[in-house]
């Protein structure tokens, strides 16, 4: 880890497009200002721990309700058709693509 000092109003340019100039200093918080180009994410490193851990409990999550969906898919059964045909196909035909005979 590279440590630099800076004081207020001072800069430091990384990779040529990112600019962090120290804005203002109060007691133990520094306040840092930082300039960078619209693709590149600045976040602080502990929202970016808080996210990662909240996905990997949701991820765990996932497998739970996975789980009870499967269990709840198991107990459904197809409502039946009005003409009494469990495969839900069209009332109209006898199944094998023909229309019934009047």
């Amino acid at each position: 880890m590279l440590v630099l000092s800076r004081r207020v109003g001072e800069s430091l340019v990384i990779g040529g497009g990112i600019t962090v100039t120290v804005v203002e200093v109060r007691g133990e918080t520094i306040r840092l200002g930082i300039d960078a180009p619209r693709d590149v994410r600045v976040n602080r490193a502990e929202v970016v721990a808080a996210v990662e851990a909240e996905n990997a409990a949701a991820a765990g999550a996932d497998d739970v309700a996975a789980d009870a969906l499967r269990a709840l898919a198991a107990g459904v059964r197809r409502p039946q058709d009005p003409s009494g045909d469990a495969r839900g196909g069209d009332a109209r035909h006898d199944g094998a693509g023909q229309e019934p005979s009047a």
